[in-house]
């Protein structure tokens, strides 16, 4: 299973590394054939927040097949409004068999057109943005992530490493889910 995970500059750090040291443990304790890799518009740094520079594995034109998509949050106002962003979601959209988001990623989602009508969430401090500005979805206040179908979207930060849990548990075992948080010494919080 291919895991990518879209990055893009002033990325929120946690974001990105979270879900990826998630899904790259559970590689090592067990699901043996996933591929979790970082991808960005372009092959060079990214920059996300707070200065931390970032090299993906992969840029929109070289990147494996992906199965599982995940688009971080972070200052998505120009990545929500970029049409090549838009397009490439859209594309890989069709051939994943699920797609997530973290934080704010859920607003790249919702102007791709993909979240119409589904109940979703992002970071507390969004969800009064993401309301107004896309009127069609069911927006969900506190919970730290849902599921529709093959979209789960989840809060901010840590919540996107809660998300990936349940994304471990769903595609591989509860028990490599447990096994990966214990591992990593974190405090799952298994409920939505």
């Amino acid at each position: 299973m291919n895991i990518g995970i879209y990055i893009y500059d002033e990325a929120e750090v946690l974001d990105f590394s979270g879900p990826f040291e998630v899904f790259s443990t559970a590689k090592r304790l067990g699901a043996d054939s996933w591929n979790v890799f970082l991808v960005a518009e372009v092959l060079e740094p990214v920059k996300a927040r707070g200065g931390f520079s970032v090299l993906p594995h992969y840029s929109f034109l070289n990147h494996p097949n992906v199965d599982l998509l995940v688009v971080v949050g972070g200052v998505h106002t120009e990545e929500m409004n970029k049409l090549n962003v838009l397009d490439w979601i859209i594309s890989v959209d069709k051939n994943t068999s699920h797609v997530a988001s973290v934080c704010t990623g859920a607003f790249l989602l919702a102007n791709a057109g993909l979240l119409k009508g589904l109940p979703v969430t992002t970071h507390w401090e969004d969800i009064p943005d993401l309301k107004r500005r896309f009127p069609e979805l069911a927006v969900v206040d506190n919970q730290r992530w849902v599921t529709s179908g093959k979209y789960t979207t989840s809060g901010g930060i840590s919540a996107g490493i809660d998300m990936s849990l349940y994304l471990v548990s769903q595609l591989h075992s509860q028990h490599l889910a447990k096994s990966v948080a214990y591992q990593m010494e974190y405090n799952w919080q298994e409920c939505t």
